[in-house]
């Protein structure tokens, strides 16, 4: 399962969705609501091109740093917008008391590898190798359709559909 978080933007989803086409792949989005508002036609396209959205709060809020009722009135804006059961957590931190409360309403979608894709100290390489050295079949993989992400990315993503398709995997949306 590919999926990809901090989007939508005009200088990386766009490029994203193109790769994915060309490799018939299917994944899924987690939006921060805050760009969605900024760039709903980017938004629409995710969704005119068959893939999955999630929610990922409206501000890309850490719930460890954050006061739980504005946490979850964070993620109730979103979710004006981002109209999904799909629920990730920026950074994967939520306090107790904001997953018990998310779990009545969402599915809270994790992952097992992380590509470090917005890690500016990694190369596109070492990246490549992260995700190709640790996939299995039913991994869920996390990449960043976002400017801080987008050189690691331009390298990783496309390595990482053709690698793995000859391989003979198939990409589908977290469901």
């Amino acid at each position: 399962y590919l999926t990809f978080d901090d989007g939508p933007i005009p200088e990386v989803t766009p490029w994203v969705l193109d790769q994915l086409e060309a490799y018939n792949a299917q994944a899924t989005f987690f939006c921060v609501g805050e760009n969605v508002e900024k760039y709903p036609e980017i938004y629409q396209a995710v969704l005119d091109r068959n893939h999955l959205v999630g929610n990922h709060t409206f501000n890309h809020l850490n719930g460890w740093s954050t006061d739980s009722k504005e946490y979850l009135d964070n993620i109730t804006k979103c979710a004006r917008l981002v109209h999904s059961d799909l629920f990730r957590p920026p950074y994967g931190r939520l306090r107790p008391s904001q997953a018990r409360s998310l779990f009545e309403n969402y599915k809270v979608v994790m992952w097992d590898i992380l590509s470090g894709d917005f890690d500016a100290s990694l190369t596109g390489e070492q990246c490549w190798e992260n995700v190709r050295n640790n996939v299995e079949p039913g991994s869920v993989v996390v990449f960043h359709d976002s400017v801080k992400a987008k050189d690691r990315l331009y390298e990783v993503l496309p390595k990482t559909l053709a690698y793995f398709r000859e391989r003979g995997y198939v990409f589908r949306g977290v469901d």
